[in-house]
Formats: C-alpha cells, structure tokens, sequence
C-alpha cells in the first residue's frame, strides 16, 4: 500500500511525528503542513515554528 505519491504511509506518519515533537504542534496541524508543503524540513520547521508562536 501507498499513499497518492507512491511512498509507503510511514513515511509521512514519521515526518508528522517528528514535526510535532519538534515544534510542540497538533498532529492534525503537522499533516496540515506536509500536505500543503511536501516533505521539505526547512519549510515544514519554519512554519511549524510560526504556528507554535500562536499557540
């Protein structure tokens, strides 16, 4: 099984994972993120960083 690009679901679900213990976000917020920005870690971090500012 994969997910819409062809990666096996871990993937995502660590880079999640990792972002949110990261950052101190929600896990929904996180899979947010990776939706709208792919997988690159500089945008991921900075605008997890920006959104745990709000919190």
């Amino acid at each position: 099984m994969t997910d819409e690009q062809g990666r096996p679901p871990g993937v995502l679900d660590d880079l999640v994972r990792r972002l949110v213990n990261e950052t101190g976000i929600t896990e929904a917020q996180a899979a947010e993120l990776v939706i709208f920005l792919g997988r690159n870690w500089a945008s991921l971090l900075r605008e997890a960083r920006i959104l745990a500012g709000k919190r």
